[in-house]
């Protein structure tokens, strides 16, 4: 193939006109009248989601190719070509915006054109020809947008869940591997943001690891849901313009060619017109997001001062925090998850109403989906790689500031209500903050507990045991 210079053009037409357009450009006439009414966003289509397109329309191809509906040598050329856009070549080439009008017909029509020119280029001809590879009769052979567009989405989310759940398996065990090393630092918990009773810090991280522990399970199951796709149903999934041995055949193709266990789903008309299923899963997402949130909220709360704050655990230091406080350390990662997660709140929002507004037979909206859904994902699976490997393991525990709290808190005293009763404690909680002692100072001084007694109510092994029994309650009661 020749050089071509920049400034070099050829002539494309369609059904609306003619347009000059680069002569190197892969895509074509659709592609840029796409380009120029819909410079929306500037979002480029999610990776995960382009390599998806180019996998289900390889599944296409093949299909057509063993059934005979297209020559071999020109469909072995639409695969291959489909093979290296998957592989992440001439990805420059997809440059559609994620915010479109037409379903996503302007994105099929990217991957079509770019797809045709490259199989031209295979079969020893030039990008721009159409004759040798056209992008409709050819790559979009027995295919509507209506069918391949929701298909490489559920594709793509298909592949991102496995990510994340990979993720959030690597956030739980480190929060489990902090639970362990905490187990012997007993601490004051808070409700309402006020001291409560004591228990351990390895009991906070537990709480936090079966939370996420919840969220992974959550996430296996939205495969569940993902994996019925509606290829082969065309327009509206009747699978109008299609031969039947394709529709039979072309999900099989797509899930040997992702390795994922992707198949027909049994009312193709359903699944062409109904998005409740993404709804589903960012639902699910939108849960992952809120333990996200709460676990992050949690770790600066515990993490603040530290001179100043709460000062109960130390984050590892990942940066300059200020440009004007030296040595001052903030407690980014939780921060960025913090951020987020309120983007996925926000997406699963964005996904509902799109899912909700489609209309008759086709929802006109999967745009939006497809750029936020794939975000999410991408972004839970960020936030949560980035808490399990460059936040988590580092955190330490300040166990002298910890034992300073439980000592100063009231929250002694509901450790004794039980032997000494509500009123008593309470009085007592009163009188030892008027005469400015401790409450275990006080309870001491005035003789209702022996400083053995105390020491047995706050064993780390104790608080962690659910209640006590009657022997216990006999042995700790104080004269």
């Amino acid at each position: 193939m020749r050089d071509r210079k920049p400034e070099e053009t050829r002539i494309e037409r369609d059904g609306i006109g003619e347009l000059a357009l680069p002569a190197e450009a892969y895509w074509g006439i659709h592609t840029l009248r796409a380009v120029r009414n819909f410079p929306f966003s500037g979002y480029r289509l999610h990776p995960a989601f382009i390599r998806s397109f180019a996998q289900v329309k390889q599944a296409c191809a093949k299909t057509n190719t063993l059934l005979g509906h297209l020559p071999e040598e020109r469909g072995r050329a639409i695969m291959e070509a489909c093979g290296e856009i998957a592989a992440g070549e001439l990805t420059d080439q997809i440059v559609v915006d994620a915010f479109q009008g037409g379903a996503g017909t302007s994105t099929n029509m990217n991957f079509n054109e770019v797809i045709a020119g490259r199989a031209a280029e295979l079969l020893g001809g030039d990008r721009g020809d159409r004759s040798l590879v056209n992008p409709l009769r050819d790559v979009n052979m027995h295919q509507s947008t209506n069918d391949v567009y929701p298909t490489a989405l559920k594709v793509a989310a298909l592949a991102l869940l496995i990510e994340l759940e990979q993720a959030i398996g690597r956030f739980q065990e480190s929060l489990q591997e902090r639970e362990a090393a905490f187990r012997n630092v007993v601490k004051v918990a808070r409700t309402e943001l006020t001291d409560a009773v004591p228990m351990t810090l390895g009991m906070t991280f537990g709480a936090f690891a079966d939370a996420v522990a919840r969220d992974r399970w959550r996430i296996f199951k939205c495969r569940e849901r993902l994996k019925r796709v509606n290829l082969g149903g065309t327009a509206i999934g009747t699978g109008l313009g299609a031969p039947r041995d394709y529709i039979l055949s072309v999900t099989g193709h797509l899930a040997a060619i992702t390795g994922l266990p992707v198949s027909r789903a049994e009312n193709l008309v359903d699944a062409t017109q109904n998005m409740d299923v993404f709804v589903e899963v960012s639902g699910m997402l939108k849960a992952c997001a809120a333990t996200l949130l709460k676990i992050a909220s949690d770790l600066r709360l515990l993490s603040s001062g530290p001179d100043a704050g709460f000062g109960e655990i130390l984050l590892p230091p990942l940066q300059a925090g200020s440009s004007i406080m030296a040595g001052k350390i903030n407690p980014v990662m939780p921060e960025a998850a913090t951020q987020a997660a309120i983007r996925v709140m926000a997406n699963d929002q964005a996904i509902t109403m799109a899912a909700a507004l489609g209309q008759l037979e086709l929802n006109h909206l999967l745009p939006l989906i497809a750029h936020a859904l794939p975000e999410s994902l991408t972004l839970l699976t960020a936030a949560c790689n980035g808490l399990a490997e460059c936040c988590v393991p580092g955190i330490r525990a300040c166990e002298e500031r910890c034992r300073e709290h439980v000592e100063q808190s009231s929250a002694l005293g509901t450790v004794l209500v039980p032997f000494l009763g509500y009123d008593r404690v309470g009085e007592m909680v009163a009188e030892a903050r008027a005469q400015g002692e401790t409450v275990r100072g006080h309870a001491l001084r005035i003789g209702v507990a022996d400083p053995e007694a105390l020491k047995r109510l706050l064993l780390p092994r104790r608080l962690c045991k659910l209640g006590f029994t009657p022997e216990e309650f006999k042995e700790m009661k104080t004269p």
